[in-house]
């Protein structure tokens, strides 16, 4: 098995993601190497990640003499929202960053969403570095350039498009995951699996994630990577990587955000393959497949949270153009394809799936 990637993604300002071991303790070397110079560093991190990684990269900075600061916020999806930009502005401020020095998002998929948006909008733009901690954002959140904050109203739905200079994913990380967070990015290769590759799908579906971490996390990059480079605008095809979503984003506004993003997906895939199936849109049997896949990675596949109450959730979906939603459904394991259906039509094209 190989023990270092890199996958390269040529959007308007290409970048490379490397994957391996022991790459937080390279972190400097790569960043001087992608820089040619030292930069002035803003670390950006939570209060889970910032005892595990950031004091020590920190440390390791400054004792190599670079001028690093370092900004912590209360970690979960709560502080995912402006008022916790502005602090990070206010830090930048204080620091003194300007387009010439490097924004370091170190953490989980609300510390990218969060710095890399904060990035996006300070000073009109200044260039920041993914290094991922958790599963889900080595996988789904840091690849593609999407950054943003919730509002009460709805989760990203204040944003902008901003890709990384560079994407820093050292497995080694993932051993200090909770089982539970794990899962959360479980949820998204099963979701890379179901809608672009049968053959991910069914190893993920045979339990042999653990076995093959590091082939897995690769290959879920180098599909995100295949779909951002022919829309990185989020126009079309990178819908695809919504399936699930519409619903996941439902249930987690409903829960408060007291429900993780990778159990709403997970919820969202069966429940809207469930309903597909009914209208024969997807092959019977699909929905049980991906249930059962998700049940052995201890994810949820149902909820009992009434259906008026996630559909009207929907309304508020970034993917809704007037009066319609882009539900991203299956034709097969592997297969997928855009479906648009009017928001009044929802609660009746759903009935019955709360369950999967």
């Amino acid at each position: 098995m190989e023990l270092f990637r890199t996958v390269t993604v040529h959007t308007g300002r290409p970048y490379d993601i490397l994957v391996g071991q022991g790459l937080l303790e390279q972190l400097p070397a790569r960043l001087e190497q992608l820089e040619g110079r030292r930069p002035k560093l803003a670390i950006v991190t939570d209060s889970h990640v910032d005892p595990l990684y950031g004091q020590q990269l920190l440390e390791r900075l400054r004792r190599q003499g670079w001028q690093a600061a370092e900004f912590v916020f209360p970690a979960g999806e709560a502080s995912k929202h402006l008022g916790t930009v502005q602090e990070v502005y206010q830090f930048f401020s204080r620091e003194q960053i300007t387009r010439s020095d490097l924004v370091v998002a170190l953490g989980g998929g609300v510390v990218g969403d969060l710095a890399g948006f904060a990035a996006a909008t300070w000073l009109r733009g200044v260039r920041f570095v993914q290094v991922p901690t958790t599963l889900l954002a080595m996988i789904d959140s840091s690849v593609g350039g999407k950054t943003g904050v919730d509002l009460p109203e709805g989760k990203n739905l204040v944003g902008a498009f901003w890709q990384p200079s560079l994407v820093v994913c050292d497995v080694d990380t993932l051993g200090t995951l909770p089982e539970e967070t794990f899962a959360d990015g479980v949820a998204e290769a099963i979701k890379y699996g179901a809608i672009l590759d049968p053959e991910l799908f069914g190893l993920l579906e045979q339990g042999q994630l653990r076995e093959h971490l590091l082939e897995v996390i690769a290959r879920c990059i180098q599909l995100k990577q295949q779909v951002v480079e022919q829309d990185e605008r989020d126009t079309g095809l990178r819908q695809c990587l919504n399936f699930g979503h519409t619903l996941g984003h439902a249930l987690e506004k409903y829960h408060q955000f007291a429900l993780s993003h990778g159990k709403g997906v997970a919820i969202g895939m069966v429940m809207l393959t469930g309903a597909c199936e009914r209208r024969g849109i997807t092959p019977p049997g699909t929905a049980q497949r991906i249930a059962a896949c998700c049940r052995q990675y201890g994810l949820p596949t149902g909820d009992p949270a009434p259906l008026d109450a996630l559909c009207q959730n929907c309304l508020g979906d970034k993917k809704r153009s007037g009066s319609r939603l882009t539900l991203v459904v299956l034709d097969r394991i592997g297969q997928f394809r855009l479906y648009p259906v009017e928001a009044e039509a929802l609660p009746a094209f759903l009935e019955g799936a709360r369950h999967g």
